[in-house]
């Protein structure tokens, strides 16, 4: 599929005679290009974009032999499409403001640290899987070919097919943690596969956490029912709503435990950070991950929890806050913090 068959279908959206599917597809790039993190797109990422979309329109055509049903495009997306077209054919160049951090206060060395370049999502499309790839500080909002959406956080790997095949919608989280949107479709299974864990739902929304640095992985339920599969474990675990899964992949221990405030599971969606009793490794990873810095435990100390919650505060805020309540100190060089004992 070439620029200019790209460039008519555009068309045919801002004059509301796409298809349902086209609409999707159309309108999932540019939510993907808006959400680009740079004062200014960049022909990479827009190439990237631009691959996509080829091959996701590409394939939709060529498997269509229905008649085309037109449908009417959301009002407020025609002018953005238009120009999106233009943009295609090399006319003109879309910018954007970002701001990850808020910067209050801009000689704060906290502040600055993480004030670098804007983090970016690699995308790889091969042998029929996209390959999501966001960057400490960066999340990414995705919506599958059969509508259902995942929120990938920061610091995660996630690779699906372009088009679902076959009995079963396999999804595979190969690092980090997502939240999973299902669109119902009872023949068809969604599954979840997280290091050796295999999640499988039919119409549901539920949150894995699969970061390979820490020692559990937590699969938590919001609505819907979920089956959770190990290959060491002869029995699964059914989760219902409000209820989260605990593995430890070094015993192989499961726990299950209940959840009051969704925030304490998907707040990371909204900015919020929220830890019940969550070790170190988890505490970190978190940190580094959505505030793009390194932090060092100098302290002795791996062993220990925390439980407490954060919405609007600052990078500075939070480690003091931390600090203050495990009575340790803290330092910065460039973008890493130590953690040290107190003098």
């Amino acid at each position: 599929m070439e620029i200019e068959q790209i460039r008519k279908v555009l068309e045919r959206y801002t004059q509301g005679k796409c298809t349902g599917e086209e609409i999707r597809i159309i309108e999932q790039w540019f939510a993907s290009v808006n959400r680009h993190r740079s004062s200014m797109i960049q022909e990479e990422f827009l190439q990237e974009q631009l691959e996509e979309v080829k091959m996701r329109l590409a394939d939709h055509i060529a498997a269509t032999d229905a008649p085309v049903v037109p449908l009417r495009p959301r009002r407020r997306r025609v002018w953005a499409m238009a120009g999106a077209a233009a943009v295609l054919a090399g006319a003109i160049a879309f910018t954007f403001l970002f701001r990850s951090t808020p910067a209050d206060h801009p000689s704060n060395p906290l502040q600055s640290a993480v004030q670098s370049a804007p983090a970016k999502t690699n995308r790889v499309v091969r042998n029929g899987f996209v390959e999501i790839t966001t960057a400490k500080g960066a999340t990414e909002k995705i919506v599958l070919a059969d509508g259902s959406t995942v929120n990938l956080n920061a610091g995660s790997r996630l690779r699906y097919p372009v088009s679902f095949s076959g009995p079963h919608r396999d999804i595979y989280l190969e690092e980090g943690e997502a939240f999973f949107k299902v669109a119902e479709d009872p023949r068809h299974p969604f599954i979840v596969h997280s290091r050796g864990l295999a999640t499988t739902a039919l119409g549901t929304s539920f949150n894995i956490r699969a970061y390979s640095r820490e020692q559990r992985i937590t699969v938590a339920l919001l609505t819907g029912k979920v089956k959770v599969d190990h290959a060491h474990r002869q029995e699964a675990v059914i989760l219902l709503p409000s209820e989260q899964l605990s593995f430890d992949v070094q015993s192989l221990a499961v726990a299950k435990s209940t959840f009051r405030e969704e925030d304490d599971i998907v707040g990371w969606k909204h900015g919020v950070l929220a830890f019940r009793d969550a070790s170190y490794s988890e505490v970190s990873t978190e940190l580094e991950n959505r505030y793009n810095v390194t932090m060092v435990n100098e302290t002795g100390n791996l062993d220990w929890t925390y439980t407490g919650s954060f919405r609007d505060e600052s990078l500075q805020e939070i480690i003091e806050t931390i600090c203050q309540i495990k009575n340790i100190s803290y330092t910065l060089k460039n973008d890493t913090i130590f953690l040290t004992r107190k003098n």
